[in-house]
């Protein structure tokens, strides 16, 4: 009786094993399904980048930082600012919800973003993971939408820095036919107009923000993509 104990439990030591590479495997193509699906590929979004932003929500969502982890908003600040870089994507039902323009600050680049700070006055974008907040009306945004910065060193100085999500005329088409390139910001995600609210109205309320670029520094050390 002990030996055919002692042989069930070495048939199951395998099982259980495969079990837990199963399930990580199929959390991938998970992720992958849906980047496949929504044909990110087409926009301009990168698979790495979109799993990337998928690894830091998900981190996110664990240490309970998030209130509706469904919803995954990108801008990816590797592409030009002539491009629709901006993503909401909702991920349980598999679907782009928006596609569309989005500034960077003025001292962080021309066309394209290159140089990043989370420094008060310096007028640059910062990179990293950010929790979206409630939407608020300023005096000279009007309607737009507090977000935290998440990560040390990189954005936890946004809400100190008055970083929100808010509409700009520099943000729209209009603007990149008439100058060839997007307008900036003080370091604002600045929409287009007819953009702004429905996005907000979106991805308020606990959302994963991730603005991405390939910068050296950050990717090598947010504590959220390592």
């Amino acid at each position: 009786m002990r030996k055919i104990i002692i042989y069930l439990l070495f048939l199951l030591v395998p099982i259980v094993n495969n079990a837990g590479v199963n399930e990580l495997g199929s959390e991938e193509i998970v992720n992958n399904d849906i980047y496949s699906l929504v044909n990110l590929a087409g926009t301009g979004l990168s698979r790495d980048v979109f799993l990337m932003a998928v690894k830091g929500l998900k981190k996110l969502d664990v240490s309970g930082k998030l209130r509706n982890a469904n919803i995954l908003t990108i801008a990816d600040y590797s592409q030009s600012s002539n491009k629709k870089r901006l993503y909401v994507i909702d991920l349980k039902n598999k679907k782009l919800l928006y596609n569309t323009y989005v500034a960077h600050g003025r001292n962080t680049g021309d066309e394209f973003a290159k140089s990043f700070s989370n420094a008060e006055g310096s007028f640059k974008t910062s990179l990293g993971f950010y929790v979206t907040e409630k939407p608020i009306v300023g005096p000279h945004t009007g309607f737009a939408l507090l977000i935290n910065g998440v990560e040390k060193g990189f954005n936890d100085h946004a809400i100190k820095r008055e970083i929100i999500i808010h509409a700009a005329e520099y943000a729209s088409e209009n603007f990149i036919k008439k100058h060839g390139r997007l307008g900036r910001s003080y370091g604002c995600p600045s929409l287009p107009p007819d953009m702004n609210k429905p996005i907000i109205e979106t991805i308020k309320g606990g959302t994963c923000l991730f603005l991405y670029n390939p910068n050296k520094d950050y990717i090598g050390k947010s504590a959220l993509l390592n």
